[in-house]
């Protein structure tokens, strides 16, 4: 009986082999590997006339995609997503246009306010119906919340809901607690308590605040899943107005817990202002205006897919410094002497 190594492994193989023989037992297609014998290559076309002999070395080797990122997907509590692109539901013309937004931006996670006045249209279709149950997972938003009671109602009401619908979504919530109608802004306070409540709750909470460092720091402390840091003020499309303070969140929040997910909320109007939040090191970006309203949604969709994407691989990558001077890329010895010189 043989005793063979394939790939650095001990094989007994029973009976007198070929090579084509061994790629079939292993069920390789000899098409697709390259294979070497005692270090060296044995063409396709020998492999049936190569007898295997005992303490024959073999490797099989066949194609692999190269340079494939090893970026781990996103993780929010017990939730994984390759995508880093949160979007929401509201303000689109249509709901068909609505749908095909979502898909084109290639997100996982969508938001969806809880409302007597949305559960139908004046048409009486249901915003439900134009969402893919099955491959989003809902992210209830307690907006248009002014107090920290109002928000734990609507947070209940919502789990109640998508439980009967078997969302995923029924575990977790997008908490705003908001200051006043014409701002938008969190209230800090509010906003704190009503973290406090769902957490004891058993809410995976996902809350919405100003870029205030110290109360991104309180709300993480106070069991919140995420924290998501406003880039500025709610569909304002302003972008990144702080970018200081984002870097100050993220180390305060990722000190000796470097997976915690901080993903900017609000403000972002275009694709660079995505790529901006991302290049910062946060983890995700949720939006929704910027799509919606944008002149030609679909293109903005696609627009923010990639701007995710492309933020993301340049976090990676790590920029180069800033410098004063210029820093010549090309050589500078060797070059060609001016005449006469």
């Amino acid at each position: 009986m043989p005793r063979l190594t394939v790939n650095a492994e001990p094989h007994d193989l029973p009976g007198p082999l070929t090579l084509a023989d061994l790629l079939a037992r292993l069920g390789h297609n000899s098409a697709k590997v390259a294979v070497e014998r005692n270090l060296a290559v044995v063409p396709r076309v020998d492999h049936a006339r190569t007898p295997l002999e005992d303490g024959d070395a073999i490797e099989i080797v066949t194609l692999v995609g190269g340079g494939q990122d090893d970026d781990a997907p996103l993780r929010v509590g017990p939730f994984t997503f390759q995508s880093r692109l949160f979007t929401g539901t509201g303000k689109y013309p249509s709901p068909d246009l609505m749908r095909r937004c979502l898909d084109a931006s290639g997100c996982e996670v969508t938001t969806v306010a809880v409302r007597r006045e949305r559960l139908v249209d004046a048409a009486g279709n249901s915003l439900l119906d134009a969402l893919d149950l099955a491959k989003l997972t809902i992210l209830p938003n307690t907006a248009g919340c002014f107090s920290a009671d109002d928000a734990v109602r609507h947070a209940r009401l919502a789990r109640e809901l998508l439980s009967n619908l078997g969302n995923p979504g029924a575990k977790w919530v997008k908490l705003e607690c908001l200051l006043d109608a014409r701002t938008l802004l969190p209230d800090p306070v509010d906003t704190l308590r009503a973290t406090e409540t769902l957490v004891k709750e058993g809410f995976l909470v996902l809350v919405y605040t100003s870029d205030d460092p110290a109360l991104a720091k309180r709300l993480k402390e106070a069991g919140a899943a995420s924290v998501m840091p406003a880039g500025s003020p709610i569909g304002s499309g302003q972008g990144i107005l702080n970018p200081n303070n984002i870097r100050i969140i993220l180390e305060y929040l990722k000190h000796g817990d470097p997976d915690y997910p901080v993903i900017v909320d609000a403000g972002v109007g275009t694709a660079s202002d995505v790529a901006v939040a991302m290049e910062l090191g946060c983890d995700g970006v949720l939006l929704n205006t910027a799509i919606a309203s944008a002149a030609d949604p679909l293109r903005m969709a696609h627009a923010m897919r990639h701007a995710t994407e492309a933020g993301r691989l340049a976090f990676r990558a790590g920029r180069i410094p800033k410098k004063l001077y210029a820093t010549a890329s090309s050589p500078t010895e060797g070059g060609i002497r001016p005449a006469g010189g």
